[in-house]
């Protein structure tokens, strides 16, 4: 893992394969490690070149203020397009996972000529808030669960990582694979404030950013080609998300994991890597 600075700010990263092969960019939702490491191991030995990235205020990049980000969804898009084209003179394959894919999405329609292919994991078409009367939204009784939980200590290493196998357990995720993840994010964190642990945890960041305008209506504008993965059991993001996502992209192909939930399991990555190399 390293930094690169682009747009005018530092940007923690990944990388995986060779790096004069075609690139795929992955963008965090918000860390990158919401990219599993199977899935882009999986894509270097298909001959790209992956990079995976921490949105600002989370992981190894730039943390400024998680509490009230001075940016907007379209600044974090400019960071995309920045990064891909700091990192290969070709256009790049865009990938996004949950927020991460809304960046993917505007990143896509505003700087078109940075990328070659998108592909959309577990993400909508629109911003946090209220949804689109046509998309279903968020399981009620499951976000019940999940936001009834009395926060833990954000100081508490162990208290975090069991935090977040509990969350995972009620959205239908891998618990372990949920307390993996949360410890490694709290390792590579570089400050232990308990605001940036929970912003990098949770994520809580994107819910405060400005997104407007909207993108949903300027989707048919997406002139290359177009991945749509969800998961069929995803109660964050209800799978008719995607399904509208790969309706409204022009010749998207929709992959829908029948075992999944909010995250793509280690036995899927193979698939999902699969399908984003015929892109």
């Amino acid at each position: 893992m390293t930094t690169v600075r682009v747009n005018g700010v530092t940007l923690g990263v990944e990388h995986f394969g060779d790096a004069s092969a075609p690139l795929v960019l992955c963008a965090g939702g918000t860390t990158m490690l919401s990219w599993p490491d199977e899935l882009c191991e999986a894509l270097a030995r298909g001959g790209r070149h992956v990079v995976r990235y921490d949105l600002r205020d989370s992981g190894e990049s730039r943390t400024v203020d998680p509490e009230a980000p001075a940016y907007t969804l379209r600044d974090l898009a400019a960071d995309a397009a920045a990064l891909a084209r700091a990192l290969d003179d070709r256009p790049a394959h865009m990938a996004g996972i949950g927020v991460g894919g809304m960046v993917a999405q505007v990143a896509a329609l505003d700087h078109p000529d940075a990328f070659s292919a998108l592909t959309l994991a577990a993400t909508r078409p629109v911003a946090p808030g209220p949804v689109d009367h046509d998309l279903p939204d968020h399981d009620a009784t499951v976000m019940d669960r999940l936001f009834s939980r009395p926060m833990p200590d954000w100081s508490d290493r162990g208290a975090v990582t069991e935090y977040a196998a509990e969350a995972a357990a009620i959205l239908g995720d891998d618990p372990v694979a949920a307390r993996a993840a949360a410890g490694r994010k709290w390792d590579r964190t570089p400050s232990t404030a308990p605001a940036v642990q929970m912003a990098n945890q949770l994520g809580v960041v994107f819910s405060k950013l400005d997104c407007k305008p909207r993108w949903r209506e300027r989707l048919a504008e997406l002139a290359m080609p177009a991945l749509v993965v969800h998961g069929r059991r995803d109660p964050f993001f209800p799978v008719g998300n995607g399904e509208a996502l790969a309706r409204e992209i022009p010749g998207a192909r929709l992959l829908v994991l029948d075992s999944a939930s909010t995250a793509i399991p280690q036995a899927a990555a193979n698939d999902v890597a699969t399908a984003m190399l015929a892109l």
